[in-house]
């Protein structure tokens, strides 16, 4: 048996509030690294297409608010 399914069954076995602990522990940790790559992606640049192809169609997207002023 391998880590990862020594940690699975590890959880298998945990009571509900654990569990919960534990489901909570990993979402908080998946965002953070969701988080760092984000970061690292916008600073290196890899994101600036989105920029771009937001400015190329904000004449089509966005309208003039509040309508006929």
């Amino acid at each position: 048996m391998d880590r990862v399914e020594e940690i699975e069954a590890a959880i298998d076995g945990l009571p509900p509030e654990e569990f919960r602990r534990t489901s909570e522990w990993f979402l908080e940790r998946q965002q953070k690294f969701w988080d760092e790559q984000m970061d690292s992606d916008s600073s290196s640049g890899k994101l600036d297409f989105l920029f771009e192809e937001a400015d190329e169609s904000t004449d089509e997207i966005l309208r003039e608010w509040p309508p006929g002023k």
